[in-house]
Order: structure tokens, then C-alpha cells, then sequence
């Protein structure tokens, strides 16, 4: 009786899962393989945003040409003027260098830059949160030169038939928008120190 009992099967031992046939497997992985293969299709979007950067170099330079015609002629608040609108082209442009080189590190392939004695500090330790965080910052730069241009010329506006009766709520619209951005950005910096604290708990 004994020996029955020792070579029967036991009740609660593991089955064996049956492995998956070839052809799922092989589709499985062709479909993964496409997916993943899809983020390629951002390439081409990010190549567009460097022939906008030309279009920025382009106009950069035209308005420097245009400061320098003008040097003997202009106020110092319209060279003040001629020189924010410089220092906002370079801000855009910096924003898009930002998107260009960060999201397609980010979301498409790395860069083989490791090393390189011209590699961006922030590029090193980039990801999407980090990447969202700076954005955010430099939009907020981009609207703080848009805001001090519209409060230097702000006489203007009240000098304008036209702006008179609403350059009190242009220039009130411009700050709320302005303070939203702020806002946002430190929001979003909030949440990037929030989530960072937790990884490094959680490691």
C-alpha cells in the first residue's frame, strides 16, 4: 500500500505550461518589432525642425542687418526694442535645439556623443520628464521678453486710436498669461522632484 501511495502522482504538483507555437511567437515579435521600428517616423518631423531653424537664422540676421542700417537713427527705446527681438529669436531658437536634440534622444534613438567636448551638460542626464521641465522654463523666457517689450511699449498703446481702449487689458491679459506659464513650470518641476524622490526611495 505503501508503495502505491509513493509512485502515485501528486495532486498539487506544477503543470508544465505548454510552450507557444512557433507562429505566434514569430508574430509576436514581428509586431513588437514594428512598433518599436514606428518611432522612426518622428525622424523626419524633428529634420523639419532644423529647416525652421535655418528659417530663424535667417530672420536673425535680417533684423540685425536691419538694426545695423538704422544705428545712427534710433531711440534708445527702439534699439532697446530691435535688440529684444533679437534675444528672441536666440530664445526660440535655444527651445528649438531643446526639442530637436532632447526628444529625439529621448523618443527615437541615442546620440553617439558620449565624450564629445561639445556634448550639452543637460543632454547627459536627459529625459522626458527633465525634458518638459526645461521646455517649460524656456517658454517662460520667451514670454518674459515678449512681456517686457509690450510694457516698454506701452505708450504706444495708449497713444494708438485703435489700442487705447483695450491697453489696459492687453497688457493685464499678457501678464495672467505670463503668471500661467510660471505656473506650469513649476508645476511641472514639482512633479519631476516628486517623481525623482520616489525612484530614488524606491532603488
Amino acid at each position: 500500500m505503501s508503495l502505491l501511495t509513493e509512485h502515485e502522482p501528486r495532486q498539487d504538483q506544477e503543470r508544465t505550461v505548454p510552450p507557444e507555437p512557433p507562429a505566434r511567437i514569430s508574430a509576436s515579435g514581428t509586431l513588437g518589432a514594428l512598433i518599436f521600428a514606428s518611432r522612426w517616423l518622428q525622424a523626419p518631423l524633428y529634420l523639419g525642425l532644423i529647416v525652421a531653424q535655418l528659417f530663424y537664422v535667417y530672420t536673425f540676421m535680417k533684423e540685425l542687418l536691419h538694426l545695423g542700417v538704422r544705428l545712427t537713427t534710433l531711440s534708445e527705446t527702439e534699439m532697446m526694442l530691435m535688440v529684444l527681438g533679437l534675444v528672441d529669436v536666440v530664445m526660440v531658437a535655444n527651445l528649438l535645439i531643446m526639442v530637436i536634440i532632447g526628444g529625439y534622444e529621448t523618443f527615437v534613438s541615442k546620440l553617439s556623443v558620449q565624450g564629445h567636448r561639445d556634448q550639452p551638460e543637460w543632454l547627459s542626464h536627459v529625459n522626458a520628464n527633465i525634458l518638459k521641465v526645461k521646455l517649460a522654463m524656456a517658454i517662460v523666457g520667451i514670454s518674459s521678453v515678449h512681456l517686457l517689450k509690450s510694457f516698454v511699449e506701452a505708450k504706444g498703446y495708449y497713444t494708438n486710436p485703435e489700442l487705447a481702449p483695450h491697453a489696459d487689458s492687453l497688457l493685464l491679459w499678457q501678464t495672467i498669461i505670463h503668471i500661467a506659464f510660471i505656473l506650469s513650470a513649476m508645476a511641472l518641476a514639482w512633479i519631476e522632484k516628486i517623481g525623482s524622490e520616489s525612484h530614488a526611495r524606491g532603488a
